[in-house]
């Protein structure tokens, strides 16, 4: 835009219009179109010139929509395309993906949403990047319309952490038997000093009975957990496996180019109500593997728990699944990520756990006593 360095009678910087260029990559000390950027759009240019139409398969999502349509901008191509929409890719789905193709005009305003957001992006970068650094007069400090929340919150949470005080306190816990049944209380009261707890415990030794005030029972459900995400998996692998997220990654990616499971890089736990049928075919898929048997004896045929099927919840890519093709060899890593994948799937279909809990409230020497876990 033929803005050059940091100038505080430049800002803001508010294009109009806004110009696409060719990435640029930086060489000795000058930033020049990267060669291999240029190579790929001419080979676009020349398939969009050798064609009557157009076929969108980009990711299905806001970003993918976009990276086509700046494509498709630069090169001033004005030729009509259809848009496959899928968020798998197994053969069957992009199979289903061409038999049903959309108008590519019918997702406009996600183009939209997506221009704005990069819009956004850039302005915001930009203009506080140089207004902040101006105003500093000591250096550059970039700033970011996502970058910068983002660290204010990881330095929140850090000086939460360095300024957190312990604060000591003191519970009295009982042991009790009542028809040759063992269990423990503890204080409902905290004290804050060690010998306002000594005392209470002296007057309570003094007597040996422990009244029930109040016995309450409830019924709970807990809904078994949903499909993986990318960054789900990543959490539990390294919980369990002590992997790090970039291992964890490229585990799955190797799993997806081998067909075991679906596109790893993905950010939702659901699937589209239309793949909802090939569930029992995935999970039938895993009988003759070992490491999923006895899990399998555990699922309810016909009547498997719907709730990872969610059309609004799925974006570019569906919750994490295996693929028909069940793995006979596999090394050990992948094997472990492999086997999480799969029985998350048979622990997402599972029917939820109902259990009763029981809260009982004791009293001892007037003392208010709940019992413990």
């Amino acid at each position: 835009y033929g803005i050059s360095g940091f100038d505080k009678a430049s800002l803001p910087i508010l294009p109009n219009p806004f110009l696409l260029t060719v990435r640029k990559v930086k060489k000795d000390k000058e930033y020049t179109a990267d060669t291999g950027a240029l190579k790929q759009l001419k080979v676009i240019e020349q398939l969009f010139s050798r064609s009557n139409s157009i076929i969108v398969a980009t990711d299905a999502g806001r970003e993918g929509e976009l990276i086509f349509r700046y494509i498709y901008e630069y090169l001033k191509c004005n030729k009509p395309f259809e848009r496959l929409w899928i968020s798998s890719l197994t053969e069957k789905a992009i199979k289903q993906g061409f038999d049903n193709l959309k108008d590519g005009a019918a997702f406009d305003g996600l183009h939209q949403a997506a221009q704005g957001r990069s819009r956004a992006d850039w302005l915001v970068g930009i203009n506080a990047t140089q207004a902040l650094s101006i105003a500093a007069g000591n250096g550059i400090y970039s700033l970011g319309r996502v970058q910068t929340p983002t660290l204010a919150l990881i330095c929140k949470r850090y000086l939460d952490n360095k300024n957190f005080t312990v604060k000591k306190y003191w519970q009295i816990q009982l042991s009790h038997n009542k028809a040759q049944v063992d269990f423990k209380s503890i204080s409902v009261t905290k004290w804050e000093e060690k010998q306002l707890a000594d005392d209470t415990l002296k007057a309570i030794q003094r007597g040996t009975k422990a009244t029930v005030t109040s016995a309450a029972t409830k019924s709970v459900t807990e809904q078994p957990p949903l499909l993986f995400d990318l960054t789900g998996l990543q959490k539990e692998a390294n919980k369990r496996l002590k992997l790090s997220a970039e291992a964890t990654l490229n585990i799955a990616q190797s799993l997806y180019e081998k067909k075991f499971i679906t596109y790893p890089r993905t950010g939702s736990k659901y699937i589209p109500e239309d793949m909802w049928a090939e569930i029992p075919n995935l999970v039938r898929a895993l009988q003759n593997r070992e490491d999923c048997k006895q899990a399998l004896t555990k699922i309810k045929w016909g009547r498997f728990n719907k709730r990872i099927v969610n059309d609004l919840r799925v974006t570019d890519h569906h919750g994490l699944l295996i693929t028909d093709k069940v793995p006979s060899v596999l090394n050990a890593d992948e094997n472990k990520i492999y086997n999480m994948i799969a029985l998350r799937l048979l622990e997402a279909i599972s029917q939820p756990c109902v259990k009763e809990v029981t809260d009982i409230a004791l009293e001892v020497s007037h003392y208010d006593f709940t019992l413990t876990k």
